[in-house]
């Protein structure tokens, strides 16, 4: 049974923002981000990232604008691209105006070092004019000094009254094409935080844990922490942060949404963990049909088990799926056998041929 058969999620209501072609909030589907690692100066690198991000997935891509040369570039990528881009700006807000005339979609400030109000206020006008969104970007590590000493540290009131207060200052000039972030590399302070701001405004939630870490750690960490939010219904796109190829945060962006019952793309592997029963070393088996099947897009699921016992039956809502045996193994859809005593030599190629069959939809061809 999936997440999404066991417990319908009701998503919190929220106002809806355009970023290119994507829409985010008012809901529109969990969208999945990410972000460049390359040198945004250097233009052909960062165009060459955004379109292998983009075959992976990612439906909106942010850039790191840290001096006025990185926004030039701004110009020559925005040309070489028609995916939704964001621009994100820290300290110099004239970077987020050059960005805007070079025609990114939207832009990220964060509110702890922007600078003064009328700053922010200036960048809500120019952005308006060019409807892009803005992207309020709270992070516990850089919190307003106010605020902390209010609090005495991060806490999700603290990073809530922060957002809160950019939102005022957005309200003042009819600015309301926004939406926020909450990002803490702590998990519960995350959540927390996240649960707080769903409370007090209809405003859009970006979705992330911050320094997350290397791929293992990142994948814990922000499964836990995304997919708590997502399973409460809160959440409108989503980033995982992972110190490593960013194609990687794409991925297990997918993995989240899909394991949260939110949304459907690609296959879900499903393999047992074997016991006794099993006379197969089934390990290099499954992690052989993962690699096969990570780049298909097609919303299936497919079982890789162990014996007959967890095979058909515990995996009975597979699409399409093996179970070995000493000799070999069979081939199921759906918990129906389809083809007995397959040999060992054979069964990957024959359960590889089954999942092509199946339609781009996820169902089995017709006949």
């Amino acid at each position: 049974m999936s997440p999404a058969e066991g417990r319908k999620i009701e998503r919190r209501s929220s106002r809806q923002v355009q970023i290119g072609a994507v829409a985010v909030g008012g809901g529109a589907q969990v969208s999945v981000q990410s972000m460049t690692k390359t040198d945004t100066r250097d233009v052909a690198a960062t165009a060459v990232q955004i379109e292998a991000l983009t075959r992976a997935g990612a439906e909106i891509i942010r850039l790191a604008v840290p001096d006025a040369e990185a926004a030039r570039a701004l110009f020559a990528i925005r040309d070489a691209t028609d995916a939704p881009l964001v621009a994100d700006i820290h300290f110099d807000h004239q970077l987020a105006l050059t960005a805007l005339e070079a025609g990114i979609d939207a832009l990220r400030i964060n509110p702890g070092n922007i600078g003064s109000a009328d700053k922010v206020r200036r960048l809500a006008e120019a952005a308006g004019a060019k409807n892009a969104p803005l992207r309020i970007g709270v992070n516990a590590g850089s919190l307003e000094k106010d605020l902390l000493a209010k609090y005495g540290r991060p806490t999700p009131e603290a990073m809530v009254r922060s957002a809160l207060g950019q939102l005022r200052l957005l309200d003042e000039v009819g600015f309301d094409q926004v939406k926020v972030s909450l990002k803490a590399s702590d998990v519960p302070l995350t959540i927390a935080a996240y649960r707080l701001m769903a409370q007090e405004s209809d405003v859009p939630l970006h979705l992330g844990v911050t320094e997350a870490g290397p791929p293992l750690t990142s994948a814990v960490k922000s499964a836990l922490g995304i997919g708590a939010l997502l399973l409460e219904g809160i959440g409108d796109t989503i980033r995982v942060s992972v110190t490593g190829d960013p194609v990687v945060e794409v991925a297990l962006g997918y993995a989240i949404l899909r394991a949260a019952g939110v949304r459907r793309r690609g296959v879900d592997l499903v393999s047992c963990p074997t016991c006794g029963r099993c006379r197969q070393d089934l390990a290099p088996l499954a992690a052989r049909v993962e690699s096969l099947v990570a780049d298909m897009t097609a919303p299936l699921t497919v079982a890789v088990m162990g014996c007959e016992v967890n095979g058909p039956g515990e995996a009975r809502a597979a699409d399409v799926g093996l179970a070995a045996a000493k000799a070999g193994g069979v081939l199921f859809r759906q918990g129906r056998i389809i083809k007995r005593d397959v040999p060992a030599e054979r069964l990957l190629d024959e359960l590889m041929a089954e999942v092509r069959s199946l339609g781009q939809d996820g169902k089995p061809a017709e006949g």
